[in-house]
C-alpha cells in the first residue's frame, strides 16, 4: 500500500472512531439546566451567581479540554416551589433535550426534581439545597449532593457554640423540609455535647415579620436562639432581634449563613458569630484566583453554593468527556470513582449515597477593626475533615448503601 493511501486509511479509521465517540453524546450537544431561585429569599446566595458560575465552568472546560461536543446552558427561576421545579425539569428533559439539571437551592425543589430525574434517567446535581433527606430517605442513583448539608453545618456551628458556653437553645425554624432537618440535626449536636433544647417555633417560608416568633424565643430564656433558616429569613431575623433588644442579651446562632449575609448585615451586626462553610474565597491562592474572576463578572464574592456549582458542573463535564458520551449510568459511575480535586474540594469523593464528602470549615466573623480589605470577613477557626464533617454511612437510611 502506498504511503498516501495508508495515511488516508488511518485518517479514515480515526475519523470513524471519533465520529462514533461523538455519536454517543446525544445530538453531539450536552445541555445543562440551571434551576434556581432567581428572585426570592435565596437569590443572593445562589440565583444569577450560580448561573454565572455554570458559564465559567463551561468556558473553562472548553478552553482546557477542547471537547468534540458542544455545550449549552438554559436557566429558569423555580420560585422555591416544588411543582414549578418538577414541571420545568420534565419540560427540559422531554422537549429541550437537557442532560443534567443543576443547583436546585431549596430542599423542596431538589426533592421534586430528583424524582423526575430518576424517572427520566437523567442526572441531578444539587448544590444549594441542604436537607440530609437528599442522601438519606430520598436518595437515588442519579443524584449527587455536592456542597453541604444540614448535618455538616450543624456539626460545625452548633458544636462550637455549645463548647463556647451556649448550653440552652431555642430554635427559630423555617417551616418546611430544610428547616425541620436543620433543627433536628442541630438539636442532636446540642444534646450530644451537653446542651439542652428548651423549645422551638416555626415560621412560614419565606417570612418578613419575625416579631412574634422572636418574642417566644426571648420568653424561653434560652442562652442561644438557633436560626434554622437561611437567606433573607436569616438576615431579617438578625435585624429584628437587634431592633427588639433581644441581642446581645441572648446570642444568635446562624446555623446556615453565607458570606453574602455577612456582607448585607455588616460586621458590626455579625461580629463574633460562628458559621460553617464549605468554601471561603480568601482561603488560599487557588480560591482567591477563581473568586476574583467571579467578582469581575458579578461584583460579589462567591458563596459556597456558587463555588460548589462550578465544581459540580466541571466534574460532570469531565465525566462526559472521559466516557465519550452522556449515558447517565456511565457518567455517574465515572464521577463516583474519580476524586474531586479543584479549588473547591481537595481529595473529595462521591459516596454510594450520592454525597460528595470534603472538608468543611468553622468560621468566626471578624470584628470591624480586624477586617483589612473588602470581603475580609472570616477567621478560619477549624478545618473539619471530610470523614467527620458529614453523616457517617453507618447512620444512613439510603437504600443504595450496603451494610
Amino acid at each position: 500500500m502506498k504511503r498516501s493511501t495508508l495515511a488516508a486509511a488511518v485518517a479514515a479509521a480515526f475519523g470513524l472512531a471519533a465520529g462514533a465517540a461523538q455519536a454517543q453524546v446525544s445530538d453531539n450537544m450536552v445541555k445543562i439546566g440551571v434551576l434556581t431561585d432567581m428572585s426570592g429569599a435565596y437569590s443572593d446566595l445562589s440565583g444569577s451567581g450560580a448561573v454565572e458560575a455554570t458559564k465559567m465552568a463551561i468556558e473553562d472546560f472548553k478552553a482546557k479540554e477542547k471537547p468534540a461536543f458542544g455545550i449549552e446552558i438554559v436557566a429558569a427561576d423555580h420560585q422555591n416551589k416544588g411543582d414549578i421545579s418538577s414541571n420545568k425539569a420534565r419540560e427540559w428533559f422531554d422537549r429541550e433535550k437537557v442532560d443534567v439539571v443543576t443547583e436546585l437551592v431549596t430542599t423542596s425543589t431538589a426533592l421534586a426534581v430528583m424524582k423526575v430525574a430518576k424517572e427520566k434517567n437523567k442526572i441531578a446535581l444539587v448544590s444549594g439545597a441542604a436537607s440530609t433527606r437528599i442522601t438519606n430517605d430520598d436518595c437515588n442513583d442519579v443524584t449527587v449532593h455536592w456542597t453541604y448539608d444540614t448535618y455538616a453545618v450543624a456539626n460545625g456551628t452548633a458544636k462550637a457554640v455549645v463548647k463556647q458556653g451556649g448550653k440552652s437553645w431555642f430554635f427559630l425554624t423555617a417551616d418546611y423540609a430544610f428547616g425541620h432537618s436543620l433543627e433536628k440535626d442541630s438539636s442532636d449536636v446540642v444534646a450530644a455535647n451537653g446542651g439542652k433544647v428548651l423549645g422551638a417555633v416555626r415560621h412560614p417560608f419565606p417570612g418578613t415579620d419575625f416579631s412574634s416568633f422572636l418574642l417566644k424565643a426571648q420568653a424561653s430564656g434560652a442562652q442561644v436562639i438557633g436560626l434554622a433558616n437561611a437567606g433573607t429569613d436569616t438576615t431579617n431575623s438578625i435585624k429584628q432581634a437587634s431592633e427588639f433588644g433581644i441581642t446581645p442579651k441572648q446570642s444568635l446562632a446562624g446555623l446556615l449563613m453565607f458570606i453574602t449575609d455577612v456582607h448585607s448585615l455588616g460586621l458590626k451586626a455579625t461580629q463574633g458569630m460562628y458559621l460553617t462553610e464549605a468554601f471561603y474565597w480568601d482561603a488560599n491562592d487557588e480560591t482567591r484566583a477563581w473568586s476574583k474572576r467571579f467578582f469581575e463578572r458579578t461584583k460579589k464574592m462567591p458563596t459556597m453554593v456558587q463555588a460548589g456549582q462550578y465544581s459540580s458542573v466541571m466534574h460532570y463535564l469531565k465525566g462526559v468527556k472521559a466516557t465519550a458520551g452522556d449515558d447517565t449510568q456511565k457518567v455517574m459511575a465515572w464521577m463516583k470513582k474519580t476524586p474531586v480535586n479543584d479549588f473547591f474540594a481537595k481529595n473529595g469523593s462521591i459516596r454510594e449515597d450520592g454525597r460528595l464528602v470534603h472538608d468543611m470549615y468553622l468560621m468566626q466573623v471578624k470584628k470591624p477593626e480586624e477586617s483589612k480589605y473588602a470581603w475580609d470577613y472570616y477567621h478560619v477557626r477549624q478545618t473539619i475533615p471530610a470523614a467527620e464533617a458529614f453523616q457517617p454511612l453507618a447512620l444512613s437510611k439510603c437504600p443504595l448503601v450496603k451494610k
